[in-house]
């Protein structure tokens, strides 16, 4: 005669705690990755709003690129993609170069010019980045969609 025999009741109360557990630890980290914290400027207007206020000129000629800030909203940082030949690159416009791109950005009516090597490049789309306060008065980039940014034909 052959003994069959389960888990104890005590053994299996534990193993469907530590699966519904594991559940809601899962659930929480996915939703909880879902979410941003918000990054707002301008007397609590999110920054993400305040991208579709930007207003700039720009245009490359000569190996040089100028950069006219024609708007309300000081633009922090401005990425660039290069596209050309099948592929893109994309690079924070000026980070690191002799150009001075100024610290505190391109105020409202600013202006920069400065060397861009866009060798092999057809067009180049000038992203603008804002920056912005968090909840916790941390600063904190934002870099706006493609959308609000400048395309600019290479010849």
């Amino acid at each position: 005669m052959i003994k069959k025999r389960g888990l104890s009741p005590v053994i299996a109360t534990v193993l469907l705690i530590t699966i519904v557990i594991v559940i809601a630890l899962i659930v929480f980290l996915w939703l909880r990755g879902l979410t941003q914290e918000a990054i707002t400027k301008f007397n609590g207007k999110n920054v993400q709003l305040v991208c579709d206020e930007v207003q700039f000129e720009a245009e490359y000629s000569g190996g040089s690129i100028y950069i006219s800030n024609s708007g309300n909203v000081p633009i922090y940082r401005m990425k660039a993609r290069v596209s050309g030949e099948g592929s893109y690159t994309t690079e924070v416009l000026l980070e690191g170069t002799s150009a001075n791109w100024p610290d505190e950005g391109l105020n409202q009516g600013g202006t920069f010019s400065g060397p861009f090597d866009a060798s092999g490049a057809e067009k180049i789309l000038l992203i603008p980045v804002l920056i912005g306060k968090t909840s916790s008065e941390d600063k904190k980039s934002h870099t706006c969609e493609e959308r609000q940014g400048k395309e600019i034909i290479v010849a």
